[in-house]
């Protein structure tokens, strides 16, 4: 069964930097497609970053861009979010999803984490 477990959350203070994990286990996922989306409160879940397990082929909402790293370590099965930089508009839930050819829409994904908690206060 495919569990991913996201962690690494907290609170941080304006133009400070966190990194999320993301634990992926129950199958090889050399054909997967490793995603972060987020959820404001209010807000739709969007995409923020992704990126390929195989190749390492990285894409990024233009939000992300500049400020937000996503990258893997096959040996550990994870998958991380460097954010640098952070505004309190980052203020969300954030997930992990994994998917097979999967992009930037949610639906592609088809398993998800539980999230983790990224508060930025001003």
């Amino acid at each position: 069964q495919v569990q991913l477990v996201e962690s690494g959350g907290g609170l941080v203070q304006a133009g400070g930097s966190l990194r999320i994990s993301c634990a992926a286990s129950g199958r090889t996922f050399g054909s997967y497609v490793m995603g972060w989306f987020r959820q404001a409160p209010g807000k739709e879940r969007e995409f923020v970053a992704s990126i390929s397990w195989s190749v390492g082929l990285r894409y990024y909402a233009d939000f992300a861009k500049g400020r937000f790293t996503v990258s893997r370590d096959n040996a550990k099965n994870t998958m991380y979010l460097q954010m640098n930089t952070l505004k309190p508009e980052d203020t969300a839930v954030y997930y992990c999803a994994a998917g097979v050819l999967a992009g930037r829409r949610g639906d592609e994904y088809a398993y998800w984490g539980q999230g983790t908690q990224v508060t930025v206060s001003s």
